[in-house]
């Protein structure tokens, strides 16, 4: 249908067919010059020594995961309030996701107190989520850590941009995840970052991230190599070139769109803080969000898919961020169970994402903070 206000509108301008243009004419398509280009301006942006550019997030978490020798036997802690590829990335190496609640009902990050609580002889990590680009309280987690002897790991898909007293986040953990996925900050249709500090992850991630080879395909094509050899098992995460200059073209307007969506999100918060009907999570955050998306949280009276309806019906798109993941089939049949996760069950009953992008018109806003506040009265 056409969206009146769609959830998220993604508009690329000539820069970015330009930058594919470019790509096109030069006839090398598969991963080359403009990634490495791509990874150094990001890798400088985010204020880290390494980046890889990859296929998606999930494949950067999973290489994360890898290039920590998770494995079976290991317990890996990381929120249920996620996107499914987060603990899915922990199932792939065998090892076991452990969920800790959120923090509040006004604040949807990972909580510092439940990670600690969640620990075992069997813990090895922890993977956090920014949730809705706000960054978690690094504090806490990065002292947990450091106590516990745990390695970090960041997933950053809403976050790219969000500081934390300063500080990019990414830049805390020992591995840190980006998601350049059609509808994130920093949009280039499919496709991620994985960033680190350490040298030596960053070797085991090269090889993790194209099959386990020594040298590729450009190293070969410029004759700075003539062959390979195969040290590790891999898998093909690599991004392509037309991604990568997109992905140049998109971080360049990444702080100025950011801007855009924290004025939206704080007309946002102007119209709505009075409405009896509602929570407004993260309201007085005082870190810097990247403002991926706009989450509300919903009095225990409204029913949400009927409200979700009434907006449809009136050309207005909206989502839920997130079903939990212990609530799915999927992971029922492995055992998961709401035991503990109490806060998470109730933004999972409660939650409502409404319209947030750069390209949001003032008008629009306002025609859905008045179809909202007339579908509560109704």
């Amino acid at each position: 249908m056409a969206w009146k206000v769609p959830l998220f509108d993604l508009k690329f301008d000539e820069q970015e067919f330009d930058a594919v243009q470019k790509v096109l004419k030069s006839g090398w398509l598969t991963m080359g010059e403009e990634t490495q280009q791509f990874e150094k301006e990001f890798s400088e942006y985010i204020g880290i020594q390494y980046a890889l550019a990859t296929s998606s997030c999930t494949a950067a978490l999973h290489m994360a995961m890898l290039a920590l020798d998770i494995g079976p036997g290991d317990e890996v802690i990381c929120p249920s309030l996620t996107f499914v590829a987060t603990s899915n990335s922990i199932l792939y190496t065998g090892a076991k996701p452990i969920f800790a609640d959120v923090t509040s009902l006004k604040n949807f990050n990972i909580s510092p107190i439940d990670i600690e609580n969640k620990i075992t002889e069997k813990t090895k990590a922890i993977l956090i989520v920014h949730y809705a680009g706000y960054p978690c309280n690094m504090d806490e987690i990065c002292s947990i850590a450091k106590r516990h002897g745990l390695y970090l790991v960041e997933d950053c898909a809403h976050a790219p941009g969000a500081e934390y007293k300063g500080k990019k986040v990414g830049t805390f953990g020992n591995i840190a995840c980006f998601s350049f996925f059609s509808n994130k900050n920093l949009s280039t249709g499919e496709g991620g970052m994985v960033v680190t500090d350490n040298s030596e992850f960053y070797e085991r991630l090269k090889l993790v991230r194209s099959h386990g080879m020594t040298t590729l395909t450009l190293d070969r094509h410029k004759g700075h190599a003539f062959s390979y050899d195969v040290v590790r098992l891999g898998f093909n995460y690599r991004i392509d070139e037309i991604r990568a200059a997109i992905g140049r073209v998109q971080l360049k307007k990444l702080e100025s769109n950011n801007q855009k969506r924290k004025e939206f999100v704080d007309y946002y918060i102007e119209k709505l803080s009075t409405c009896k009907f509602i929570t407004i999570p993260f309201k007085d955050y005082k870190e810097k969000s990247s403002y991926h998306i706009f989450p509300i949280l919903l009095d225990d009276k409204i029913d949400r898919i009927n409200l979700m309806k009434y907006l449809r019906e009136n050309g207005i798109q909206t989502s839920i961020h997130y079903r939990p993941i212990h609530q799915f089939s999927f992971y029922k049949k492995l055992g998961y169970t709401s035991k503990n996760l109490v806060n998470t069950e109730i933004v999972g009953k409660r939650e409502l994402t409404l319209p947030l992008y750069p390209s949001l018109e003032y008008n629009q806003l306002q025609y859905l903070i008045n179809i909202l506040k007339e579908s509560f009265v109704n």
